[in-house]
């Protein structure tokens, strides 16, 4: 008997068995899951009806389910640094711009606020680091936006990714992804960055899972 069949002896139906294949596999590919995002609240919260039957088959297979209920996010990790994700340069700069421009967004809001900034919030950022002398180019912003996005990071609320504008939406997954202590960690990683102690094509590993 395999561990899908003994996960389903306990008295799971074919359908809640097929819904955690899916969503196991959806974790495999993008990490996280929020209960504030609509794509993922319902997988989320299937995810805490049968975390025990999750963690069983993920453990199996070497990952870690990390439950954050307090800011309702679910993130799969690897103890053994497997599977984790290279990020190029210009991904992890706009990963660790984005974690700042969280942190600042809900100091001026509520705790129930939603933590919305715009392209320009992340072009004037950059600017202020004076990591380079120009805006970062709309293909390299559209590229690393829509990989966030598929790894629930956030959420573009606008369509058109070009204007200053367009508004997105950071989910609180941006916490566990990185993963600081004190914002200026992430200011300090920006500096060394800044001296240009990496090239454009550098991944980093440290990041996200």
């Amino acid at each position: 008997m395999d561990i899908l069949d003994q996960i389903a002896s306990r008295g799971m139906l074919q359908k809640e068995k097929d819904e955690l294949k899916r969503i196991c596999n959806r974790l495999l590919s993008s990490s996280f899951l929020c209960q504030k995002n609509d794509a993922s609240r319902s997988d989320y919260y299937f995810v805490l009806k049968f975390r025990t039957e999750f963690q069983t088959l993920l453990e199996t297979l070497g990952f870690r389910l990390e439950i954050n209920e307090v800011d309702g996010v679910i993130q799969l990790t690897n103890p053994q640094n497997y599977n984790r994700m290279n990020l190029k340069l210009y991904e992890s700069i706009l990963l660790l711009i984005l974690r700042i421009l969280y942190d600042e967004k809900k100091r001026e809001l509520s705790v129930s606020d939603e933590a919305i900034i715009n392209l320009g919030d992340i072009q004037d950022k950059f600017l202020s680091l004076k990591i380079r002398d120009k805006m970062i180019d709309k293909t390299t912003m559209r590229n690393a936006l829509a990989l966030f996005r598929r790894m629930n990071l956030i959420e573009t609320l606008d369509r058109d990714l070009t204007k200053e504008e367009t508004r997105i939406l950071i989910f609180n997954s941006i916490l566990m992804a990185v993963r600081i202590e004190d914002i200026n960690q992430a200011y300090e990683k920006l500096e060394l960055y800044r001296k240009g102690n990496r090239s454009d094509e550098e991944t980093d590993e440290n990041e996200t899972d």
